[in-house]
């Protein structure tokens, strides 16, 4: 995931417009998931025990969680990515506006 600053001041923005759950890495966030859905997954690209390319491609493989919309924030793209497994990318840095309007334009779409 990103860094703990990085993620707590998204978290912070975020959690103003609802409720946020944050997960440290790929396989904790599956662990969460196993008890809630969400109307959106943010991830990061690096991240440890699971990256977001492994996290993105188990949540499609289950189908209680393959129609949730994912954000994937990444530094630099991957060169391979044929058919990916989220929705949108945002290259790092993104803007407050961007990410807030890309938010809102899944859990729209997610509706």
């Amino acid at each position: 995931m990103t860094s703990p600053k990085f993620s707590a001041a998204w978290s912070l923005i975020l959690v103003s417009e609802g409720r946020v759950t944050c997960a440290s890495n790929g396989v904790e966030a599956l662990e969460c998931l196993k008890h809630n859905v969400p109307d959106l997954i943010i991830t990061d690209w690096m991240m440890p025990l699971m990256d977001g390319r492994a996290l993105c491609r188990q949540m499609k493989a289950q189908s209680e969680l393959a129609h949730v919309p994912i954000l994937v924030h990444w530094a630099a793209p991957p060169a391979d990515v044929l058919q990916p497994d989220w929705n949108v990318c945002l290259q790092k840095p993104a803007t407050m506006s961007l990410f807030l309007t890309t938010v809102s334009n899944l859990c729209t779409r997610a509706v």
